[in-house]
């Protein structure tokens, strides 16, 4: 059997590693959603980064902390794929901006969807369980804990 956790940096150790190890063991879940719309994690978390505005290609690169040549493979990939168009900026027209086309909002909203379906583990929980569960995830986010 093992011991508890006797400090506090060891409870955050073991309560981090068995939070990072269920998301480990449903992540497969969350790749089949992306496979299911060809795409690899990469161009899933491209996708997502154009949620709210058109992006330079040079903030694309810096976004995604890649060289430019990557990110434009990349936005190639998801422009052939009918997500993602290239446009002229209005400010600059030597710059060009990346937006998500409505197919690839609607990609992003489906994959959010297959995200946020609970894993099967979850609903083995108790309601009190449940409910004390999300008061912490909560403060995690909030980033008041």
């Amino acid at each position: 059997m093992t011991q508890p956790p006797d400090s506090e940096t060891d409870r955050a150790a073991e309560a981090w590693r068995l939070m990072f190890a269920f998301l480990m063991r449903s992540a497969p879940e969350r790749l089949r959603a992306q496979q299911e719309r060809g795409l690899t994690p990469n161009d899933s978390r491209a996708l997502f980064s154009l949620v709210e505005d058109d992006k330079p290609m040079g903030a694309l690169a810096k976004e995604w902390t890649c060289d430019p040549s990557t990110a434009t493979w990349l936005v190639d990939r998801l422009e052939r794929a009918g997500l993602v168009e290239r446009i002229a900026s209005a400010a600059d027209r030597r710059v060009k901006l990346v937006r998500a086309t409505p197919k690839g909002k609607a990609t992003m909203q489906e994959l959010m969807a297959a995200y946020q379906r609970p894993p099967a583990e979850l609903a083995q929980l108790t309601q009190r369980d449940l409910d004390e569960l999300a008061r912490i995830l909560r403060m995690l986010q909030l980033g008041d804990a």
